[in-house]
């Protein structure tokens, strides 16, 4: 059936690869993994931090990671849906659903800036299992960056736009995290400190307190 009004829906991919065509325009706003496409011979992906306009009568390609959630936009052609593009999201695109009123939604993405280029992806999976199997070893910001043959500044920007987050509170909400599960299962301060990387039980405690606003005792209680 044509549109004749923007309609979003989410959607969840499970590594679908699939090659269409429709005769509408599309807006894609990434939540959550990645989407590898071809777009009238142009290979580009799209993630939280980039988002993607296809135009009506667009043959594309795509194939996404398993766990990728989109925002997607269907929206009968009009101005500003003509062309293929992509556009940086900000952390506040991620609150978009919320908006209810897809053309509202449709009117602010937009607004926002043209990629111009087509960055190198960056693989949270993949930056999570080199951070978790060395917590306890120095992770600097050109540390991580050297995963993904970056720069500090260019992995610094292009963490905050898919996270929100700098490397180093990035680093540290892993720490946290995993620091939480191990005292759950009744280790130590003391020896879940020097496995996440604290230079103390105390350290870690204070960490615990500030960010997450529980005590390491309380961690440690067992469920009722």
């Amino acid at each position: 059936m044509p549109l004749f009004e923007p309609v979003s829906t989410l959607r969840r991919y499970d590594g679908q690869a699939h090659v269409h065509i429709h005769d509408h325009a599309q807006v894609m706003v990434p939540l959550a993994g990645r989407m590898d496409l071809e777009v009238d011979g142009h290979a580009l992906f799209t993630d939280p931090s980039c988002g993607m306009l296809i135009p009506a009568g667009a043959r594309h390609a795509y194939c996404a990671e398993p766990g990728t959630r989109i925002l997607v936009i269907d929206a009968p052609e009009s101005t500003g849906l003509e062309r293929l593009r992509r556009f940086a999201l900000t952390p506040a695109c991620r609150t978009l659903g919320s908006l209810g009123d897809p053309r509202l939604q449709l009117a602010l993405l937009l607004d926002l800036p043209t990629v111009l280029s087509s960055r190198r992806g960056l693989d949270l999976a993949q930056l999570d299992a080199a951070l978790v199997s060395a917590l306890h070893e120095p992770w600097s910001t050109a540390r991580m960056a050297r995963l993904f043959h970056l720069s500090p500044q260019r992995f610094h920007a292009r963490l905050g736009e898919l996270t929100g987050r700098a490397p180093g509170g990035y680093l540290r909400a892993l720490r946290l995290e995993h620091a939480g599960r191990m005292l759950a299962r009744g280790a130590t301060l003391e020896a879940v400190a020097a496995r996440v990387g604290y230079r103390s039980g105390s350290a870690l405690a204070y960490a615990l307190r500030r960010d997450r606003g529980v005590g390491a005792r309380a961690l440690r209680r067992p469920a009722l």
